[in-house]
Order: C-alpha cells, then sequence, then structure tokens
C-alpha cells in the first residue's frame, strides 16, 4: 500500500513522518498519519501571514504601515531582523515578505503583536481547520521551553551553551531544551499535516479570505528561497511553492504548492522528526516523500487516508 511505501521513505531516512497531499482542482488526497499534532516549526508563519494579509484586504490595518524593531526586542531566530545593529524602520508588508522568505522570527512576533493570536486562532476554527495550536509569540515559547529545561529563559540557556565548557557539553544543553515538555506537540506551536495542507489549498483556491489576500500571501510565499526540501523530488519543470519550518535536532518540515507541467495542482505538507534525536534529516527525504505521494495520486484517483 502506499501509505506503508511513503513509511519506509521515513524510516529509511531516520525519521518519523506524517505526510497529506490534496489535489487543489479535485477530489484527490492521500494522509499518512496526518491527522497526527506534530510540532510545525516555522510552517505556522503561514498562517500568520494569512491573517495579515486578510486584515489589511479587509480595511483593518495598512500594509504600508511603518514598524521600527530595535534590537533589545529582536526574537531570537538565527536570520532577519535578530541580527541587526541599529534600530530598523519598515512598512508591515515588509516585515510579512521577511517573515514568509527569511523564516524571521523577529518579525513574526512584530506581525502577531499587531494581528493579535487570537484573530489567527479565529480564522482558522473558521475554516475548520482545529489541528492547529498557537499558544501565542515564538519568543513566550522559546522562554517556556527554556524555563522547563531549568533555566531562567531562553536569553539564560543561550549564554550557557555558548559558555559550555566543550562543544559537547553545549550539545547536551540543547538536546535538554528539546527533550523538555514546552517542546512537545500541544505546548509549542503544532499542527496536522491534514489542516497545514488544508490551508494551502484553500489559499490556492481564494478560500481562505479575500481573494486579494489569498493572491498576496501566495507571491509572498513565492519569494522563499531558504529551502529546498520538497521541491527536491522534483525536476525543474515541475514548479513548487513552499514555506519551511526547522528545529535543529528535532523538527524537518516543509509545506506548500506543487504544480505539474500539465497544470495540476497539489498541497502537501510533510512533517518529519529524527528517529535518534539530534541527528540530520536530509532534505530529499521530505522531497523523496512528497514525490511518492503525488506520483500515486495521479496515477490513482481513490482518495487514502491513514
Amino acid at each position: 500500500m502506499i501509505e506503508e511505501t511513503i513509511g519506509e521513505v521515513f524510516a529509511a531516512g531516520g525519521c518519523f513522518g506524517s505526510l497529506s497531499a490534496l489535489e487543489i482542482d479535485g477530489p484527490g488526497r492521500l494522509s499518512v498519519a496526518g491527522g497526527e499534532l506534530a510540532v510545525a516549526a516555522s510552517t505556522f508563519k503561514i498562517a500568520i501571514g494569512l491573517e495579515f494579509f486578510c486584515q489589511a484586504a479587509e480595511g483593518e490595518l495598512d500594509a504600508t504601515e511603518r514598524v521600527v524593531v530595535v534590537p533589545a526586542e529582536a526574537t531570537p531566530g538565527g536570520q532577519g531582523l535578530c541580527i541587526t545593529e541599529d534600530p530598523v524602520q519598515m512598512s508591515l508588508r515588509d516585515v510579512a515578505r521577511s517573515m514568509l522568505t527569511l523564516s524571521d522570527n523577529t518579525a513574526t512576533d512584530v506581525l502577531i503583536g499587531r494581528i493579535g493570536i487570537e484573530r489567527v486562532r479565529a480564522r482558522l476554527d473558521g475554516l475548520g481547520l482545529t489541528g492547529f495550536h498557537l499558544p501565542g509569540t515564538i519568543q513566550h515559547e522559546f522562554d517556556t521551553a527554556a524555563r522547563d529545561a531549568g533555566f531562567a529563559g531562553w536569553s539564560a540557556m543561550a549564554d550557557t551553551v555558548r559558555d559550555a565548557a566543550s562543544p559537547e557539553d553545549g550539545e547536551a544543553l540543547w538536546q535538554r531544551v528539546l527533550a523538555s515538555p514546552g517542546m512537545r506537540p500541544g505546548r509549542i506551536s503544532s499542527a496536522t499535516a491534514d489542516d497545514l495542507a488544508a490551508l494551502v489549498r484553500a489559499i490556492w483556491r481564494d478560500e481562505a479570505g479575500p481573494a486579494a489576500a489569498c493572491s498576496n500571501l501566495r507571491r509572498t510565499l513565492g519569494q522563499q528561497r531558504l529551502t529546498r526540501r520538497i521541491a527536491t523530488g522534483f525536476g525543474p519543470d515541475v514548479l513548487v511553492t513552499s514555506k519551511s519550518g526547522t528545529v535543529p535536532g528535532a523538527v524537518s518540515n516543509d509545506v506548500g504548492v506543487v504544480v505539474f507541467p500539465d497544470g495540476r495542482r497539489y498541497a502537501i505538507a510533510v512533517l518529519t522528526r529524527p528517529l535518534t534525536p539530534g541527528t540530520l534529516i536530509h532534505d530529499d527525504t521530505l522531497g523523496t516523500a512528497a514525490r511518492t505521494a503525488l506520483d500515486h495520486l495521479r496515477t490513482d484517483r481513490t482518495p487514502h487516508s491513514q
């Protein structure tokens, strides 16, 4: 069965995985453990982007409104606004672009503060997507995980890791954080593969909100160039638009849309975690799982779920 084949792909890649694929313009669907709650990592930023563009399209906010982001208020994340040394002024629209194309955690928290996480939850609930768990800002999630691991907060944890006597000691401290309750599905931002794929399908069908909002979100997502996870499974003639999500040593995800030369379009979510915590999951594992799923859907119109 196709579900077993995809399970074998995940096992060969050294990971547990869930997958959901939906034909955008037809009834085809495939779900492999797609209803299981998993750590979403940065894939949840698609939902933040949706709410932002919807509020802009509905006239609740001005996308060109200027905001100032100061370094002291930055959220850790490795790229984007967290690496600046001076205050940065930019439009909310460009903050959203930084969130979706660079996976900028600071930009994400700025938007959450502006649009309200409760509004994001309400829109998802209105779409029938109840498989999301979004507790708040990324900074809040980081601090919760660090406190659960015995530190005063994320900053204190990062200082302790940085000052560790050896790289091995630093890695052991990081593994302690990864094993903390605050990093488990249902505590940190989480979602099911089924709902992530359904969200993307609705965006591509202009059913997730105003058509202008969906269009702006699609266009912005198409500018991401950070990773090529799902895309590793396909040739250059196949268009892949996706948003990745990573927790180093713990999560490797990708969610997006695959468009074939014949025009058939598919929404797909692939969520993985390593069999052995701390080990790397190669991008081509996600690409192979995605290609296997879509090859099946393109030759078999029978819906499947597991």
